[in-house]
């Protein structure tokens, strides 16, 4: 079931959409506080955020911020009832996936949350998994069907990063920040040693999947024919 995280500080939009989300299957944590959702979004596991942009305690800017800058990737909507230009420009760069304005029909942001939610990875067992691979964050194993082979902690957190991207085009430098942790030029610079390995290992399982550089770019995961 995928979780969403709500943060609506008018109580009675809250509630709606509360209601509405789990009449359609999701599992919601609602809140409606700013710097509530700031601390859920962060601390907890969600798989996708729904943010009010006006907020007591923290705007739908800054918790949407504060995700990325913690590595969380989860798609994230903003609602508002600001309709400029600039607003939904602000909210886009903060790190929101979408953006949509009040008052607005259920059935388009129902259809908008379904076109988000294609993009989560799916879990099998709390394994990620894409494609013809499955992916043990916790065990470290890396597996195709009946074969696998252990991972270290940080190629584990790289393919998990990229795995949780959804095939999506990942900077190098946010790679390496979702990864690790830590803006660090080392780590920045160890990327594609890590991904060299995590190539290797592909390979070693017959898997089609493949680790794709787009130059000046970053990265993203392919399915296809595997080239040795």
């Amino acid at each position: 079931m995928i979780k969403v995280l709500l943060v609506e500080d008018e109580k009675r939009m809250n509630e709606a959409l509360a209601e509405l989300l789990r009449q359609e299957g999701y599992a919601v944590e609602a809140v409606s506080d700013g710097a509530e959702g700031m601390r859920v979004i962060v601390e907890q596991s969600c798989d996708l955020a729904i943010l009010d942009v006006m907020l007591p305690g923290a705007t739908g800017y800054e918790i949407a911020s504060a995700a990325r800058h913690a590595g969380i990737s989860i798609p994230i909507l903003m609602l508002t009832a600001k309709n400029g230009l600039e607003d939904k420009v602000t909210g886009l760069d903060s790190g929101a996936d979408d953006y949509m304005t009040k008052p607005f029909e259920p059935r388009e942001l129902l259809a908008r949350l379904r076109a988000m939610t294609r993009r989560i990875p799916v879990r099998e067992n709390d394994s990620l998994c894409f494609a013809d691979i499955r992916l043990d964050v916790e065990g470290l194993q890396l597996k195709k069907g009946t074969a696998e082979t252990k991972v270290t902690a940080r190629e584990a957190r790289l393919l998990e990063a990229l795995i949780r991207s959804g095939g999506s085009l990942i900077g190098r430098e946010q790679l390496a920040l979702q990864a690790f942790g830590v803006d660090s030029e080392a780590e920045y610079n160890n990327v594609e040693v890590y991904l060299s390995f995590l190539r290797r290992k592909l390979a070693f399982l017959g898997s089609e999947v493949q680790i794709r550089a787009e130059r000046g770019r970053g990265y993203h995961l392919q399915e296809g024919t595997h080239v040795p």
